[in-house]
């Protein structure tokens, strides 16, 4: 017996649509605020949930907003209720991630038809393509992006390999983003470039990383650049491929919540280092994070711009900066230019 959480506000809209779904062998649970909806959303994970958009405490919308930012129940069917037929009210529900709406006043079999329709969709999903799912992509874990693999692209059915060259452009800022990357082999950088031709670099990207995914989750061009740091493989997973793993597994959707949640955390951590760090200390901070993006490695190879491109400083800088913790004993240079970590321990409490 499935469970349909209903969300509404007035107590004779609410009684029958109960009435109709139990009927129809439908288990109910009932909220008449959205603050108690999202409470027995997130104790009971019903099998869908038709939610009014105009409610008193908490709108419909929130209420969405709310669950989808929940990784337990980002993935429940969502159906909207209301009473506005407007065409910028309907699209303003589907562009926040509705599974459907129903314009009041409906009819008994308008109301049976879509929930059928939508429990239907989503059993379909579940039983057929997620064995499929489970065949071309492995869960590995609910890590970071930037800490190790979230996806076996090894056992992607049918994947195309592609190689880059040290410093050869995966994509261009504003180009149309038709797939996303899995790194086989290399070191990927992404980074923005201002007015005078100054690079930041966002992200680096390892071997088990996924990268140029964002894009395609938010319908937009590239905000950033994407260009090899060393000899490197890639597999690509095409658009309608990812969108395919997405709705069809939420475990799969679950892991790239988390993973976009975590760049956001790790990219602001970045900017308030950059606000108010000194020199000193950022570049200190930037060879810890390589250090620990490479596991810990005791040896670093980094070239001197892409780390003034880290810094948010000038290369000269940096090299002035790398003297300074040589004579330090913090680090040593090889005759190649990698830097060897003395004492990580120190360089990780250096005073601002």
């Amino acid at each position: 017996m499935k469970t349909i959480l209903i969300i509404e506000d007035n107590p004779n809209v609410l009684l029958n649509i109960t009435e109709i779904l139990q009927l129809s062998t439908y288990q109910v649970l009932q909220a008449c605020n959205g603050k108690e909806g999202v409470e027995l959303a997130r104790t009971h994970k019903p099998d869908l949930i038709i939610c009014d958009v105009m409610m008193p405490e908490l709108d419909g919308y929130s209420v969405l907003h709310l669950l989808q930012s929940d990784l337990e129940t980002a993935c429940i069917p969502f159906i909207f209720l209301t009473a506005k037929a407007e065409k910028d009210d309907l699209q303003k529900a589907m562009g926040l991630g509705a599974d459907g709406y129903l314009i009041k006043p409906f009819d008994d079999v308008a109301l049976l038809e879509t929930v059928a329709m939508r429990l239907k969709k989503t059993e379909y999903l579940k039983n057929e393509l997620r064995p499929q799912v489970k065949n071309q992509v492995t869960i590995l874990g609910s890590g970071r992006n930037h800490s190790g693999k979230l996806l076996s692209a090894e056992s992607i059915r049918d994947k195309k390999i592609i190689h880059l060259r040290k410093k050869q452009f995966l994509y261009l800022e504003g180009d149309y983003p038709s797939a996303m990357y899995s790194i086989d082999k290399g070191k990927v950088k992404t980074f923005k470039t201002n007015v005078e031709g100054k690079e930041y670099i966002t992200a680096i990207y390892k071997e088990g990383d996924f990268l140029g995914y964002t894009e395609i989750i938010e319908n937009c061009n590239y905000t950033e650049a994407a260009m090899a740091m060393e000899e490197t493989e890639l597999s690509i997973i095409s658009r309608q491929e990812f969108h395919t793993l997405l709705s069809s597994s939420p475990e799969i959707a679950t892991t790239f919540i988390r993973t976009l949640a975590a760049n956001i955390l790790e990219r602001e951590e970045r900017l308030l280092q950059l606000a108010y760090n000194s020199v000193r200390k950022r570049v200190a901070d930037i060879l810890l994070f390589l250090m620990e993006k490479e596991g810990c490695a005791t040896e670093l190879q980094v070239a001197r711009e892409d780390l003034s491109n880290l810094a948010g400083t000038s290369k000269e800088t940096v090299i002035r900066t790398l003297s300074d913790f040589k004579q330090e004993r913090l680090i040593d240079i090889t005759k190649n230019g990698n830097i060897l970590f003395l004492n990580p321990d120190k360089l990780r409490v250096l005073k601002n």
